[in-house]
């Protein structure tokens, strides 16, 4: 099962999930699709739509899923790592108003280069993403909150 997680704040990402119905209508997914769409309202028969759900919700949909396909918020990232998931991260871009700034760019860049995510730009990448994630071994999440400070340290002096 692939998990795509779209958050809770009030933005909107149809551009993912317009490349998602995509690719499983070109048999390039497979899987079942499940979505937290937060406030992305779309209409699909493709995947499943769940606008939110609970902690305990969400810790089975991860725990079940085989795929993490994200937005670039910290927290759904390190969610995902967490549990040890393979994550593919696709920043929301203020110029299509899906963000008051391009600060997903710079968090999906930075897990990026550390090796725990497939980082993204756009969602045209998406396909050669998918058939990159089979063979993309992360490297594993261990809970070091120093080592994370200072990953987060480093981003907030970036966009300084």
């Amino acid at each position: 099962m692939i998990l795509v997680l779209l958050g809770t704040q009030n933005n909107s990402f149809y551009r993912l999930l317009e490349e998602i119905d995509k690719l499983i209508s070109e048999n390039i997914i497979n899987e079942e699709v499940i979505v937290q769409n937060g406030y992305t309202k779309y209409e699909t028969q493709n995947m499943k739509l769940i606008d939110f759900v609970s902690k305990e919700e969400l810790e089975k949909l991860l725990e079940n899923a085989d795929l993490i396909i994200t937005h670039g918020g910290v927290g759904s990232i390190i969610m995902s790592i967490k549990k040890g998931k393979k994550v593919i991260a696709i920043p929301r871009l203020h110029k299509y108003s899906e963000h008051v700034n391009d600060h997903q760019k710079e968090i999906v860049e930075l897990f990026n280069k550390k090796g725990y995510i497939i980082g993204i730009n756009e969602v045209e990448e998406l396909k050669s993403a998918f058939l990159k994630i089979e063979e993309f071994n992360p490297i594993s999440y261990k809970e070091n909150n120093e080592k994370m400070l200072k990953i987060i340290e480093e981003f907030i002096k970036k966009i300084e």
